[in-house]
């Protein structure tokens, strides 16, 4: 493996159709230049239509991938896309930040597919802040924003962790996302391009921004640079799928 690339690990569920989850993270990372591991969290059987089924991997053995993996690299991101419970969520995070205190970890909070299939419940409030004191960035949906915070974003300088709220579905706004980091926050606008809806639009995101965090862009640099890489993916075609490509 070259030394001139950084690591990058993402920590997401398997889709065959290589829309979403672990395969779209590869390919982003790839066209970022980085070297990317996978760990797959879950195995589904899905198109870029619908959510048929899933199976999800033994939380032991995801935990040894993880062991092994930053026994033997220095990694510097960690993407992790859906985990099937907070204390599977916390139990990943913690691993993570004993095993390299310095790595960066980017959650992109799946609750739910877009046929409405549930992947996380979320129960406990205190449980959930104290995870996200771990991480370093989230990247939810307004959907997904308003289950994790129900009086998101009026008090969001009270939370543990950076937010990129994605404006996919911001009807006043469409495709502007806020970026919300410790103690100022950020509108980061959408181009002229004309862009279309695409399954696994926000794994990619989320790991084009891990990408860029391990190439040593700021957060603000990293989520500005992944709204660029975003928009070409959005606008590479009119179907689901699209094209990867910076």
């Amino acid at each position: 493996m070259s030394e001139n690339r950084p690591f990058v690990l993402t920590i997401a569920g398997l889709d065959p159709s290589g829309g979403a989850g672990i395969l779209a993270d590869i390919k982003t990372f790839e066209q970022h230049k980085v070297t990317g591991f996978a760990i797959s969290t879950a195995n589904t059987i899905q198109t870029e239509n619908q959510f048929y089924e899933i199976q999800w991997t033994d939380l032991s053995f995801v935990i040894r991938s993880i062991e092994t993996l930053f026994l033997n690299y220095k990694i510097s991101v960690v993407k992790i896309g859906i985990v099937s419970s907070l204390p599977d969520l916390n139990r990943i995070v913690s691993t993570i930040k004993m095993l390299s205190s310095s790595t960066k970890i980017v959650w992109d909070p799946v609750l739910k597919s877009t046929t409405k299939f549930e992947f996380m419940n979320i129960e406990d409030r205190l449980d959930l802040n104290k995870i996200l004191s771990k991480i370093d960035l989230i990247t939810p949906n307004y959907h997904e924003a308003e289950i994790l915070f129900p009086d998101f974003p009026s008090n969001e300088n009270r939370f543990s962790t950076n937010i990129l709220l994605k404006g996919g579905h911001n009807k006043k706004a469409l495709g502007k996302d806020l970026l919300f980091l410790k103690k100022e926050a950020f509108e980061l606008l959408p181009s002229e391009k004309k862009c279309f809806e695409k399954h696994g639009s926000g794994c990619v995101l989320s790991s084009a921004i891990a990408s860029n965090l391990a190439l040593n862009q700021t957060l603000k640099e990293a989520c500005e640079s992944a709204k660029i890489y975003i928009e070409n993916y959005l606008s590479s075609t009119s179907t689901l799928i699209g094209y990867h490509y910076v």
